[in-house]
């Protein structure tokens, strides 16, 4: 898996839930933009067997444990492929452009701690 010292990408903590996502449905022009120097909203990597594009929005749902989800709009900071034999075909960076008041704290529950 990539390194993201060395990569000088972010890295953002695994995401522990079954997720969906797909075409975020407004064209990129329409897309909100990313808020302005240190005020990211960060974001979370998972793993996937479909490669999307990358800095394409998305619309994420993230399935929690007491069967509630959290849907939120990311946008697909990286893909990387994986080795044969990996839990999946690729690992995706997921950059949070819009995430509504008290999901973060909700998404807590299924985010793995600091990447390491």
């Amino acid at each position: 898996m990539r390194d993201p010292q060395q990569s000088g990408r972010t890295a953002y903590p695994r995401l522990l839930a079954p997720v969906y996502f797909s075409p975020s449905g407004f064209p990129r022009w329409l897309q909100g933009r990313r808020p302005p120097g240190g005020d990211s909203l960060g974001g979370v990597c998972v793993f996937t067997d479909e490669r999307p594009p990358e800095d394409v929005p998305l619309r994420l749902e993230v399935f929690l444990a007491d069967g509630s989800g959290v849907t939120c709009k990311v946008r697909v900071a990286w893909v990387d492929p994986l080795p044969d034999g990996a839990p999946a075909r690729f690992d995706i960076g997921l950059e949070f452009t819009a995430l509504r008041p008290g999901d973060r704290e909700r998404l807590s529950s299924v985010i793995a701690g600091p990447p390491g």
